[in-house]
């Protein structure tokens, strides 16, 4: 005992605290990421029961982008004002009131209406987690924004596992997210309390609007590379499981299969990434990872086949995860915009790609067949490494 001290103490106390909050930030990007996981997991049950085509699925999936579009002004000003941790306690449960609410549709009308809701309350709550995130990184000092980005893609394979059970146990949809509900529900009631207080600070205001006025290239290069990866991983999401349907023709026990697989190796290079940007720089890794989305959705289309296209997915998942991530520690460092507003801005034009990447592979797929849309996704891949290297911000570390 003679060993303690109260200063050990104390600077035990400060770390236990940092400990807690980062799990409870951790733990909102997984009921996020299991939130939206469970709907891309019942898209094709969904555009079954609809008898919706390719093309008039495409077009409906566009109201999902259309309400985070429209949401995007209110989300920065909402976090501004009340703070992200007091916006999520009211934003998440929304969000699963409105994934539930899919569940219930019977025309196409209706799931339109239902997915841009989804979108709307799905923009409010990916500002508020990652100006959490950007805190949190902050509060700890080294870059573990990677980690949380690690939480979520945890919760996509999760939420995966969890519909390939209710699948095969044929669980309707609406009872599946009532399920996901409960769990989300719990989560933030049980985390709240640890979350990030200081978002907002009265400096912010004023750069704020001189940035909107004048937006910065870095930040809108940034916004764009994390555009193609998020275009690339919206794909995935939301036309794996159709892909692997109607391209591949999988049995249906393992229609699933392939987004499972790119959730397993997105989450396990998420986890990783801090490490191997020590070790090769973030402008090496990111180069790394275009080609692999590249060379992913090609083989995919080249080899449409259970075992090769599997691998495929697996490669993909891998490229998307550091992309993002990494993208949005890079904003968060700018040396002349605030980290939440730069967050904020480069989130948004990313987010914009997850959301509107799984329409444009309805209309291309009318149009040339769903094969050929995957290969125009896969462009995306090259363009990231194509840029990257034009970024400074990217060229450090």
């Amino acid at each position: 005992m003679s060993g303690i001290t109260l200063e050990s103490l104390i600077e035990e106390g400060v770390q236990s605290g940092k400990r807690r909050t980062r799990l409870a930030v951790a733990l909102v990007y997984f009921s996020m990421g299991l939130a939206f996981a469970s709907w891309a997991s019942r898209i094709p049950d969904i555009k079954t029961a609809l008898s919706l085509s390719d093309g008039a699925f495409g077009s409906i999936l566009f109201a999902l982008p259309v309400g985070q579009f429209l949401m995007m002004p209110f989300s920065g000003k909402l976090v501004t004002r009340f703070g992200s941790n007091n916006v999520l306690k009211v934003g998440l449960p929304l969000y699963t009131l409105a994934l539930t609410s899919i569940g219930l549709v019977q025309t196409g009308w209706q799931l339109a209406i239902v997915l841009f809701l989804f979108g709307v309350t799905g923009n409010l709550c990916n500002i508020s987690v990652n100006t959490q995130g950007v805190a949190a990184e902050r509060l700890y000092g080294r870059p573990i924004m990677a980690s949380f980005h690690g939480g979520w893609s945890l919760a996509g394979f999760t939420g995966a596992l969890i519909g390939l059970v209710m699948i095969n146990f044929k669980v309707p949809p609406v009872w599946h997210f009532v399920s996901v509900i409960v769990i989300v529900w719990a989560i933030v009631r049980i985390n709240y309390p640890h979350l990030m207080r200081t978002d907002a600070s009265p400096q912010k205001q004023e750069p704020r609007r001189k940035f909107i006025m004048k937006p910065d290239s870095i930040l809108l290069q940034l916004g764009i590379i994390g555009f193609f990866s998020m275009a690339s991983e919206g794909a995935m999401f939301d036309w794996s499981g159709v892909y692997f349907k109607d391209v591949v023709k999988a049995p249906e026990s393992l229609v699933a299969l392939g987004y499972t697989s790119f959730m397993i190796m997105m989450a396990s290079g998420r986890f990783l990434a801090d490490y191997l940007i020590g070790k090769i720089g973030r402008k090496r890794l990111m180069q790394i990872c275009g080609v692999m989305i590249s060379a992913g959705l090609f083989t995919a289309v080249i080899f449409p086949y259970l075992i090769s296209s599997t691998i495929a997915f697996m490669l993909v998942g891998l490229g998307v995860s550091s992309i993002v991530p990494t993208v949005y520690s890079a904003a968060g460092k700018h040396e002349k915009i605030p980290p939440g507003i730069a967050l904020a801005t480069v989130s948004s034009v990313s987010f914009l790609g997850f959301l509107m990447g799984p329409p444009l592979i309805g209309f291309i797929a009318e149009a040339f067949g769903l094969r050929y849309s995957y290969a125009v996704i896969g462009i995306f891949g090259i363009g990231i490494t194509l840029m990257v290297g034009k970024v400074k911000a990217l060229r450090e570390g």
